[in-house]
């Protein structure tokens, strides 16, 4: 089962000083953090700030490419995570045809965000989010729910490179 989500924000691992995307389910209060690299994450936060750049950045080549073949992303969708990697696929439409597009979930996410289309985890990952984060190094899942809790909208504000 698919659960649908929004992007809450960006913000910094303070143990690993990896950036991480705030996903947020919208219909309750779960969230799945999903760390990413720092050009992946500027990708993102270049679109949630609105920031226009002289030239195409790749993601926004990606979307001019899909305009131009006239196809349309249907969504995207964190499919599975697998030795503390995710996995995505990005749905798109094209003469009535569905294609899959096996991507990493930065590249989708950012590419989510410049067509606007909805995104999606797999219950499956949720859960097994949840199993991950009580045998990982990085944030326990009390320590990352408690930092979420305490963050306001400027905490997810800006983001900083």
């Amino acid at each position: 089962m698919e659960v649908e989500m929004k992007i809450r924000g960006l913000m910094m691992d303070p143990v690993t000083n990896m950036p991480i995307v705030i996903l947020k389910d919208i219909g309750s209060d779960t969230v799945l953090p999903i760390w990413v690299g720092v050009y992946e994450a500027n990708a993102i936060a270049l679109e949630i700030e609105k920031v226009t750049t002289p030239r195409p950045m790749t993601h926004d080549l990606i979307k001019n490419v899909l305009v131009g073949l006239e196809s349309q992303v249907r969504k995207v969708v964190v499919t599975e995570l697998r030795d503390d990697t995710f996995f995505a696929v990005i749905w798109v439409e094209r003469d009535g045809r569905i294609i899959s597009i096996d991507s990493r979930p930065s590249d989708a996410l950012a590419l989510a965000l410049r067509v606007d289309c909805p995104i999606f985890v797999e219950d499956d990952v949720l859960k097994s989010s949840k199993l991950a984060a009580n045998n990982s190094e990085r944030l326990t899942p009390e320590d990352l729910r408690k930092m979420l809790e305490d963050l306001n909208d400027e905490d997810l504000g800006r983001y900083k490179m």
